[in-house]
């Protein structure tokens, strides 16, 4: 062992035994010999006389990496040496009167050899080394070491150059062309002469070798001529091969893979179905099993739905009548095979189900009626669907307790459902009677079902009618159209065995909701529907998941059902009494606070309630019984906790303010069941109800007036009283703006401001006052929190701080923008908002010039377009505001309405000028015409036209030029203007 040998060896030891620097110094020693002049030479000896695998890879390797950088540098003799000794190796010829063995080593020392002659082949054939193909081909005659080696090449040639399963250079696909063309012209029907003496020399006596030989050769048919396979001496040996008993099952699934290759070549439609009938593909159906392990029932499978796909893909493309009857005829034959395939075998990963079966559904919407054999055809696409949907046993325990193998199994569930559901809507609509039988019957046998396998043939078959509701017109649901009634009316009566299980629960409960509108017209259906939701099938059910989803449920089944369910409310109430008796005394000991979730099960439990006693059915007398035996204990509870509040130990304090957020959290649900005229026009006892709970829950801000949480569910229980109790809620909210604007953070103050909004949306100048009172401090406090993050600003400065400022700031200008747009604009003169004024005018100016949001710098100009009509009387008039005309003219004008429009990210159209010309007269064009105009570099000739437009009446004319005018001086300055 030399030198060369040992730190090959030392280079590519993964045994950590050897010293990392001697490793290191061996890395380094073989790469300087890759630099040497005489490597090449190096490598062949070293291939010819040393049997280790590393040298003889190692030196592969470098042949291989030489040719792709060097072969343009290498000298004639260089070359001739390399591609003689290279090929000598594969042929089992002599280098130097020295056989080279390395038909001895491992398979990918072949592939290596292998490699390397494809390299060649890039840079030579078939300019230089024309013949490389048909030298090869009579040394096939020493056996199957060489016709290994060979198809080794012809998968090297495929993988590096000729497949396009992968991503090629265009110079790469311009030379796989011309290999390709020159192997078509030159040797094609040689190599596929030599495949065919090959298998029948070979088939008996090394199976392996034929099986290597057909691997190969399916890889070259989708390229070759198909008349050299396709005739009456390879297609008959193909068939014979993948039929016969007793030989290699991996020859039986090779010869299937080269028909599969067969069937799947691109040709015209036509010349595929001809194709395709001909290969009479009936004879391999009978080798389909249930043996998912087989090799050859795989490769027979894929055989079988990949020649459906052809056959479904010709019947698309053919017009001819004949020729659709005779693809209908194939895919009649073929589709019982492959519809058990679809639910019996695994199934090869390049085939979509569903795009198979939907294409198929898709040729039947134009056939009416159906005919017998497709009938048989639908009820089997369906089958396929509830095999596919149906969940695995083995998960069941996962599922149910959810764990995280069940929630990824859920996930995957759900993602391939999605797909096949729109399959079984397609197929409801071509055949909607044969689905719903399929439908009812999968119900009744589900039902039957044994204990093993229950739970998942109930779950599919609720998952099923689930998605049938899906596909069904609100007309043709409440009608109860085909065997509909029958279906719900067997879904609300039967009680599953299963129902335990939390996927059985939740769909049936899903499904049931989902056929409301049938319930809403089959009135007598409603005691089983409030039954499901009521007992242990729903809100009572053991799992936590379930019982949630059953509250949420219940409350769309109560909003949609509303009056119908009044002669009901008793039984409701009492079924849910151990309910109640819980939400109206929150669990003050609990270690645990209630997360979000249950805060959502709360509301949604509160809601339903509140939709159920809020309606104007339900007598006085039992509404007001209802709803005070509901709010006065929670209120009880607040009230109880806010005069304890001084006595709570650290440790209870987050527990109690989580008790507090659920009940305000439930009171507010509760409430929205409650309109505003019954609680203020035709029942205010009821509203003195919910004032009284506003009273007492307002307290929470005195008491607790730092805790966030707690101040901004209040917050939202001030917005829901706003809606219920409309103006009678007015005395309540100088005290509450004033505790909410008291300990006001930027985050807070955006509700704040949503409040007010509220507020002057729905009352217009009724809030004038109140508004007045409170928007200095809004004022001062807003544009404090914007300049302190402006002088603030740099590498330090904290996002989520900005962030929240950058929000409030665009809240303010809708805020703004809401007032003046509800003749409120007073407010901004009153003595104490005066002081703000001119912070106020500059910070609107600037978002409207500057903004980088469109929409919001629109705003802010529609608020001064609102100022202008507000404050600034006819031409002339007397200024309601001094100096506000001035800077109208002088500043917003020229900045705004001309400058900033000439950013190219700006676009609006010129009512804006109009309304200041209307408002300001000729003070206004003078000005236009004298300053603004020339500071933008306007030629004065298209001023003057300009300011002749904007006297006219004409608005369209107007904005027409107005637009002509800027693209003008936009081109005219190409966009470098500097703003002002």
């Amino acid at each position: 062992m030399d030198d060369v040998e040992k730190a090959i060896l030392i280079s590519f030891d993964e045994s950590g035994a050897i010293d990392s620097e001697l490793k290191s110094q061996a890395v380094n020693f073989c790469q300087q010999i890759k630099e040497t002049p005489s490597v090449c030479r190096l490598c062949i000896e070293k291939l010819c006389f040393c049997k280790l695998v590393q040298v003889q890879f190692w030196c592969l390797q470098t042949l291989h990496e030489v040719l792709r950088v060097k072969y343009g540098s290498m000298n004639l003799e260089e070359k001739n040496f390399i591609r003689k000794s290279v090929f000598s190796m594969a042929c089992l010829e002599s280098i130097d009167d020295k056989i080279c063995t390395i038909w001895e080593s491992p398979a990918f020392i072949k592939n290596k050899l292998a490699q390397v002659l494809v390299t060649l082949i890039y840079f030579e054939y078939p300019l230089i080394w024309s013949s490389v193909f048909v030298d090869f081909l009579p040394h096939l005659s020493k056996g199957t070491v060489v016709i290994d080696i060979f198809s080794r090449l012809l998968n090297a040639l495929d993988d590096e150059l000729v497949s396009m399963d992968y991503p090629r250079t265009p110079e790469e696909l311009a030379v796989a062309g011309r290999v390709k063309d020159a192997m078509r012209q030159q040797c094609v029907p040689q190599i596929v002469r030599a495949w065919y003496d090959i298998v029948s020399t070979y088939r008996n006596s090394d199976p392996e070798i034929c099986t290597t030989v057909f691997d190969c050769m399916s890889r070259y048919i989708s390229w070759i001529d198909i008349g050299l396979i396709v005739n009456d001496a390879f297609i008959p040996l193909l068939f014979e091969l993948i039929l016969v008993d007793g030989i290699s099952e991996q020859l039986r699934a090779a010869a299937a893979g080269c028909v599969f290759a067969v069937v799947s070549k691109r040709m015209d439609a036509y010349a595929k179905l001809s194709l395709l009938k001909r290969l009479e593909m009936t004879r391999v159906f009978g080798l389909i099993s249930d043996d998912n392990d087989s090799e050859l029932v795989s490769s027979v499978a894929a055989l079988v739905t990949g020649y459906a796909l052809e056959i479904l893909e010709c019947s698309k493309r053919v017009n001819s009548e004949d020729a659709k009857v005779v693809s209908m005829e194939l895919l009649d034959e073929v589709l019982p095979t492959v519809f058990y395939v679809m639910q019996n075998c695994e199934m090869d990963a390049a085939f979509s189900i569903v795009q198979f079966l939907s294409g198929y559904v898709a040729t039947m919407k134009t056939l009416s009626p159906l005919k017998e054999k497709q009938m048989l055809h639908i009820s089997q696409i369906l089958e396929v669907i509830r095999t596919q949907i149906r969940y695995d046993p083995m998960y069941r325990n996962n599922l149910d307790i959810l764990d995280k193998i069940g929630m990824e199994e859920e996930d995957r569930m759900v993602e391939s459902r999605k797909d096949l559901f729109v399959l079984l809507r397609n197929v409801g609509r071509v055949a909607p009677e044969v689905t719903q039988i399929f439908i009812r019957n999968s119900f009744a046998s589900a039902i039957a079902s044994s204990s093993d396998r229950n739970v998942e043939e109930v779950e599919a078959a609720l998952s099923l009618l689930y998605a049938l509701g899906e596909s069904m017109t609100d007309e043709a649901m409440r009608v109860g159209t085909g065997l509909l009634s029958e279906l719900v009316t067997n879904l609300l009566s039967t009680r599953f065995p299963c129902h335990s299980n939390r996927l059985v629960a939740l769909i049936y409960l899903e499904t049931i909701t989902r056929y409301m509108k049938f319930v809403q017209e089959n009135t007598q259906y409603i005691p089983l529907v409030l039954a499901a939701f009521l007992d242990e099938r729903g809100i009572h059910h053991p799992n936590i998941y379930v019982s949630r989803r059953a509250s949420y449920l219940f409350m769309r089944v109560v909003k949609l059902l509303k009056s119908k369910l009044v002669p009901f409310i008793e039984t409701i109430l009492q079924s849910l009494q151990d309910i109640v008796a819980r939400f109206t005394s929150m669990n003050l000991t609990s270690k645990e606070p209630a997360g979000s979730e249950d805060g959502a099960y709360i509301f949604e439990f509160s809601q339903a309630i509140g939709l159920l006693i809020g309606m104007e059915d339900v007598p006085l007398e039992k509404q007001s019984d209802y709803l005070s035996s509901l709010l006065t204990p929670l209120c009880q509870q607040v009230e109880a906790m806010l005069m304890n509040a001084k006595r709570l130990n650290p440790e209870d304090s987050p527990l109690k303010i989580a008790n507090i957020q659920q009940i305000i959290v439930a009171i507010n649900a509760l409430s929205k069941g409650f309109s505003e005229r019954l609680v203020t026009a035709s029942r205010p006892a009821i509203g003195h109800m919910f004032k009284q709970t506003l009273d007492v829950l307002l307290q929470i801000l005195v008491v607790f007036p730092k805790v966030e949480p707690l101040r901004t569910k209040v917050l939202s229980f001030i917005h829901r009283m706003v809606d219920t109790l409309g103006a009678s809620v007015f005395p309540y909210l100088p005290k509450a703006l004033e505790q909410l604007l008291a300990e006001s953070e930027p985050k807070e103050m955006v509700g704040f401001l949503l409040l007010l909004n509220q507020l002057i949306c729905k009352f217009s100048t009724l809030v004038h006052d109140i508004l007045e009172e409170v928007f200095p401090a809004i004022a001062g406090r807003v544009l404090s929190a914007i300049q302190s993050i402006v002088d603030s600003s740099g590498p330090e400065a904290n996002t989520e701080e900005i962030r929240e400022v950058q929000e409030l700031q665009k809240t303010l200008f809708t805020f703004l923008h809401v007032i003046t747009t509800h003749d409120l604009s007073s407010v901004f003169l009153s003595p104490r908002s005066r002081d703000f004024l001119t912070a106020i005018m500059q910070l609107l100016l600037h978002t409207s010039c500057h903004h980088k949001d469109i929409i919001t710098r629109k705003a802010c100009v529609q608020i001064f377009i609102r100022l202008i009509k507000d404050w600034c009387a006819r031409p002339y008039g007397e200024e309601k505001v001094p100096g506000f005309q001035s800077f109208m003219i002088e500043t917003f004008a020229t900045n705004c309405c001309l400058h900033s429009v000439l950013d190219k990210s700006f676009e609006f159209g010129d009512a804006n000028t109009k309304v200041m010309y209307e408002k300001f007269g000729d003070d206004f064009l003078v000005h236009l015409v004298s300053k603004g105009f020339p500071s933008a570099h306007c030629p004065r000739n298209l001023a003057e036209q300009y300011c002749q437009k904007l006297k006219g009446s004409d608005i369209k004319a107007l904005r027409s030029f107005y637009q002509k005018l800027i693209e003008d001086l936009r081109l005219q300055q190409n966009g470098s203007l500097v703003f002002r």
